[in-house]
């Protein structure tokens, strides 16, 4: 259990059983954001074991600087640099970073993202606009860079999205329906513009997965949560690492355009309630 009582702690993630080799990344740059904690922590240390060199970014330089320590004990090299994603600018400069650190960059994990419980009716203008700035334009403006430097240097690359399971909506977080939708089209629609570049991008959709982005829902919406799927408990960030391994490996190289749904069977049957179900929901039961 990791320090925050969800997920894995650090000893934990460093033997987690994998279905790939121990040197599959070996020579390969991977860039990830939100790379300090919960899935995006968990992928970047799946990536080191398999021999990757890691730029990290994220909001917070602290936790970034203790995952690229902890991370430092395998092959690879990690590099870490605090990025507004938000930001164009700072996009570009992490992106140079990333170029100048490691003289390429062969995947792009965009993971970097939030959201907060809240009825939809309630939302303020700048509430729903920093979902939207973070979970759309910021990672519009990591894979629109990306891409272009791929494209410049002839090299091809491949671009994981992680986003959510918004086929039914989720109430409570509209927001971020909104703007993952956004994200899954738009690959969609890039993943036919680039394809000439050599450039694959797919997107990763978790559902109720336990880490410590969990703290911030509600108690009754907590309690509730095993019960959003099919399976009848919660993912692990593990489930969600090795998906991004495989879209990023040899092992999707013929994949593009896609949403891999990782929920338990969430999408085909469950009740999630991310703010805590309504009584008027419940009045039926």
């Amino acid at each position: 259990m990791s320090d925050e009582g969800f997920g894995f702690s650090e000893d934990e993630l460093d033997t987690l059983a994998t279905v790939y080799r121990p040197d599959l990344f070996a020579g390969k740059t991977v860039l990830i954001s939100g790379g300090g904690s919960g899935l995006g922590r968990a992928t970047a240390w799946l990536f080191a074991r398999l021999g990757a060199d890691l730029m990290l970014c994220g909001r917070t330089p602290e936790k970034l600087e203790r995952v690229a320590a902890r991370l430092g004990r395998f092959d690879g090299r990690v590099e870490t640099m605090a990025t507004n994603i938000r930001d164009p600018d700072a996009v570009t400069a992490l992106m140079d970073a990333t170029f100048d650190r490691f003289g390429k960059l062969d995947v792009l994990v965009n993971n970097a993202g939030g959201q907060f419980p809240q009825a939809a009716i309630d939302y303020s203008v700048k509430g729903w606009n920093a979902v939207i700035d973070t979970n759309l334009n910021g990672t519009w403006y990591m894979m629109q860079n990306a891409a272009r430097r791929w494209r410049d240097a002839g090299t091809g690359g491949a671009i994981v999205n992680i986003v959510a399971v918004v086929w039914r909506g989720m109430p409570g977080v509209a927001h971020t329906c909104a703007a993952r939708a956004g994200v899954i089209y738009t690959s969609k629609t890039v993943a036919v513009e680039w394809a000439p570049y050599d450039i694959r991008i797919n997107c990763v959709a978790p559902g109720t997965i336990e880490t410590e982005g969990m703290a911030q829902y509600p108690q009754e919406a907590r309690d509730l949560f095993p019960r959003s799927n099919a399976m009848l408990r919660l993912g692990d960030v593990q489930d969600i690492a090795e998906a991004c391994v495989y879209l990023a490996a040899p092992s999707a190289k013929f994949i593009t355009g896609e949403v891999i749904t990782i929920d338990g069977g969430g999408q085909m049957w469950g009740d999630l309630w991310t703010a805590g179900r309504p009584d008027y929901f419940a009045e039926g039961e």
